[in-house]
C-alpha cells in the first residue's frame, strides 16, 4: 500500500501571498550605498588630481633650480655657492609642497567625515522607515490571515 506525499505547494504559495516581501527598502539601500560610493570616489579622485598637480609643480621647481645650479661658473667657490643656494631653495620649496599635501589630506578627511555623518543619518532614517513599514505590513497580513482562518 503506497502513501501519497501531500503537496504543500499551494499552502506555501498562500502563506507567502499573505506575508508579502517589500524589496523597495533593499533597492533604496542599494541606491544610498551607490550614491555614497560615488561621493567618496569624487573626494578620492579630487585629492589624487590635486596631489598630482602638487607633485608636477614640485618637479618643475626642482628642475628649474637644477638648471640654475648646472650653469658653468668661473670660480670654484661659485659652485659651492650655487649648491648652497639650491639646497636652501629646495628646502623652502619642500616645506611649501608638504604643506600643500597636508591641506589636501585635511580636506579629504573633512569631506569624508562629513559624508559618513550624513550617510549615517540617512541610513538610520531609512532603516526606521523600513522597520515601521514592515511592522505595518506584517500586522495587516496577520489580521488577514486570522480573518481567513475564521
Amino acid at each position: 500500500m503506497a502513501t501519497k506525499t501531500p503537496d504543500f505547494t499551494k499552502t506555501f504559495q498562500d502563506m507567502m501571498a499573505n506575508f508579502p516581501v517589500d524589496t523597495s527598502s533593499v533597492q533604496d539601500a542599494m541606491k544610498s550605498q551607490s550614491a555614497l560610493g560615488e561621493k567618496l570616489a569624487k573626494v578620492a579622485l579630487s585629492a589624487a588630481e590635486r596631489s598630482t598637480e602638487i607633485s608636477a609643480q614640485w618637479a618643475k621647481d626642482t628642475i628649474a633650480r637644477m638648471g640654475e645650479a648646472a650653469i658653468v661658473k668661473s670660480e670654484p667657490s661659485d659652485y659651492a655657492k650655487a649648491m648652497t643656494d639650491f639646497a636652501s631653495a629646495y628646502a623652502e620649496v619642500t616645506s611649501e609642497h608638504m604643506a600643500a599635501y597636508a591641506e589636501v589630506a585635511k580636506k579629504v578627511q573633512m569631506d569624508t567625515v562629513d559624508l559618513m555623518l550624513t550617510a549615517g543619518k540617512d541610513i538610520a532614517s531609512d532603516a526606521q522607515k523600513a522597520t515601521e513599514k514592515a511592522v505595518r505590513d506584517t500586522q495587516t497580513a496577520a489580521k488577514k490571515a486570522t480573518a481567513a482562518a475564521k
